[in-house]
């Protein structure tokens, strides 16, 4: 038996760090190995089982009783409707704030060789930072909902020599790409190379005041790493990190070790510990918002996970804010 998840403690502390702008979540939310902890089963019963169906359309204001973010990973494979998102905002209460991530359409240099990508798998995404769609079929659709979203997350996946010969192209891509966008938006940029982090990389990022999202993955520097490097810090008032996997440790490998995410199997110190230093510097330095995002797939169940950093962030001396 692993660590048991303190629902009602963890919903305390999760509120009080949002009365700070620090907002605190999971990659996603729709798992049924979170019922017992997070969720009350017996809500998704239909006809005497469990309905899966039921499940996916209405737990998010069960989970929304807890937590104040959420990654919507939802929008990373279909422009996000109108339509979908209120019906989303619909569960929340006002002050919960989405972090989205932005649809591949926009962010993926070729196309990969899965099947949802059908006869354009292995080719060249003529839309990469297609600056007018991601307007007219992202933005304008989240814009009704814009006080609802906290961060707009471009991940961009590892990067090979056939997408960019050099770091500074992708760099020069991304600076004309932003110059042609409304500068309103919560943006931040998720980068799968770690030869990018690099001073002309934040640089730019900062001239469009747009923030860096450190993130544990498997061929980049752990989050603990990147929080070293001086010029991270991209926009004082907007600090997000994605705790997603152990640095070295693939998706799949992950998937298969963890599914279906009911315990905690393997703690991150590291992560732990970076979280909770982001936690405390957002107090100390009165930022704006901090967004601390963790993924089941990290140490097995994004729950205990978080509850493990909040009481590291304690040891920090933040105790009154928590």
């Amino acid at each position: 038996m692993g660590v048991t998840f303190e629902r009602e403690a963890v919903k305390e502390q999760i509120a009080a760090l949002a009365s700070w702008g620090i907002y605190i979540g999971t990659s996603s939310w729709k798992y049924p190995g979170w019922c017992g902890q997070l969720y009350d089963e017996g809500r998704y019963i239909f006809r005497g089982k469990f309905s899966e169906s039921r499940f996916n359309r209405i737990c998010l204001e069960e989970y929304a009783q807890v937590f104040k973010t959420v990654s919507l990973d939802a929008a990373y494979y279909t422009f996000p409707t109108e339509n979908y998102l209120g019906g989303l905002v619909d569960q929340v209460p006002p002050e919960f704030q989405f972090a989205l991530k932005v649809t591949d359409e926009i962010t993926v240099k070729h196309f990969s060789n899965l099947p949802r990508f059908g006869p354009r798998a292995g080719k060249p995404n003529i839309n990469f930072l297609n600056a007018e769609l991601f307007q007219s079929s992202f933005l304008h659709p989240c814009l009704p909902f814009k006080e609802s979203i906290g961060i707009i997350m471009f991940e961009f996946s590892r990067f090979y020599p056939r997408d960019f010969e050099r770091g500074r192209d992708f760099v020069q891509a991304l600076d004309e790409f932003f110059s042609r966008l409304p500068s309103d938006w919560p943006f931040g940029i998720e980068v799968r190379n770690r030869n990018l982090l690099h001073e002309d990389y934040f640089a730019m990022l900062r001239r469009h005041r747009i923030t860096h999202v450190y993130n544990n993955w498997d061929a980049m520097p752990a989050v603990q790493e990147q929080i070293q490097l001086p010029e991270s810090v991209t926009k004082e008032d907007l600090v997000a990190a994605r705790f997603l996997l152990k640095p070295g440790r693939k998706y799949k490998e992950a998937v298969e070790l963890f599914s279906p995410y009911r315990e905690n199997k393997e703690p991150d110190e590291s992560a732990r510990k970076a979280a909770a230093k982001l936690i405390r510097q957002a107090i100390e330095k009165k930022r704006g918002k901090t967004f601390v995002l963790v993924n089941n797939r990290l140490e097995g169940n994004a729950l205990v996970t978080i509850q493990e950093m909040l009481k590291e962030a304690a040891q920090f001396g933040i105790k009154n804010a928590l």
